[in-house]
C-alpha cells in the first residue's frame, strides 16, 4: 500500500513538473510571438511611412486623401510611441502592418479636413506594432495631433471610456453622444482592446478639434509635439 501511494505521488509529481514546464514554454512562445510581430510590423509601417513622405515631397503629390498610401501620421505624446501613419480601413490584417485605420464600416469616419464629423481610429493593443499600447496613460487635456501634408490639425482629449462592448458603435457616431457632447463639431475617436493581452473589450479616448496650423516648409511641429 505504501509503495502505490509512493508510485502515485511520484506520478503526481512528474506531471506536475510537465505542466509546469509547459506553461512556462507556452509563455515563452507567447512573448516571443508577441515582441517578433511588433518588429516586423515597425519595419514594415516604417517602410510605408517614408514612402507617404517621399510622396509629399512631390509638388504634385495630393493634399487631401491618398487611399493608397494613407491620408496622415497621429501624435499623441502621453502614449510615447512616436508617429503613427493612418491609412483608410481597420480590417485587422491591415492593421498588422503597425499602422492605424479610420473606420468605414459599421459607422464610416470623418476626416480632419472635414467640416463636421467624428475621425474615429483604431489600432492593436498588443502585438503587430501595439501603437494603442498606451492609451490607458491618456488624460484629459493631453493633446492628440494629426498631421497631413499641409496641416496640424491639433485635439484635445476631453473624456475617456476605459471600458465598453465591442460591440457599441456608438462610440464611432458622427456626435459622440456617450462622451457628453449633443452638437456636431470636429471629433476624433481613438479605440483599441481592453484589457491588456485580450479583445474582449474596447477602450475608447475621445478628442475635439481645438486649432489648425499650417505646415512650414520645415515641418516645424506644434508646441504639443516639442
Amino acid at each position: 500500500m505504501s509503495r502505490a501511494r509512493s508510485r502515485v505521488a511520484g506520478v503526481i509529481s512528474v506531471l506536475g513538473e510537465l505542466l509546469i514546464t509547459a506553461g512556462v514554454i507556452l509563455g515563452l512562445f507567447v512573448a516571443y510571438s508577441l515582441w517578433w510581430t511588433n518588429v516586423v510590423a515597425d519595419r514594415e509601417a516604417s517602410r510605408q511611412s517614408e514612402r507617404m513622405r517621399d510622396g509629399w515631397k512631390s509638388d504634385n503629390a495630393p493634399r487631401g486623401l491618398d487611399t493608397k498610401d494613407g491620408i496622415g501620421f497621429l501624435h499623441v505624446p502621453a502614449m510615447k510611441n512616436g508617429e503613427v501613419l493612418v491609412k483608410k480601413g481597420t480590417d485587422p490584417k491591415k492593421l498588422n502592418d503597425g499602422i492605424a485605420g479610420y473606420y468605414t464600416e459599421p459607422v464610416g469616419s470623418a476626416l480632419p479636413w472635414d467640416a463636421k464629423g467624428n475621425f474615429s481610429l483604431a489600432a492593436h493593443r498588443d502585438g503587430h506594432g501595439a501603437k494603442f499600447h498606451n492609451i490607458h496613460k491618456i488624460k484629459v487635456g493631453d493633446p492628440i495631433v494629426f498631421e497631413t501634408k499641409d496641416t496640424w490639425y491639433v485635439y484635445k482629449v476631453y473624456k475617456k471610456l476605459p471600458q465598453t462592448s465591442k460591440y457599441n458603435v456608438k462610440v464611432l457616431d458622427p456626435v459622440p453622444k456617450e462622451s457628453g457632447k449633443t452638437k456636431a463639431g470636429r471629433f476624433i475617436t481613438l479605440t483599441t482592446c481592453t484589457p491588456i493581452f485580450t479583445s474582449d473589450y474596447r477602450y475608447i479616448v475621445w478628442g475635439e478639434l481645438v486649432r489648425e496650423v499650417k505646415v512650414d516648409n520645415d515641418r516645424t511641429p506644434p508646441g504639443e509635439l516639442r
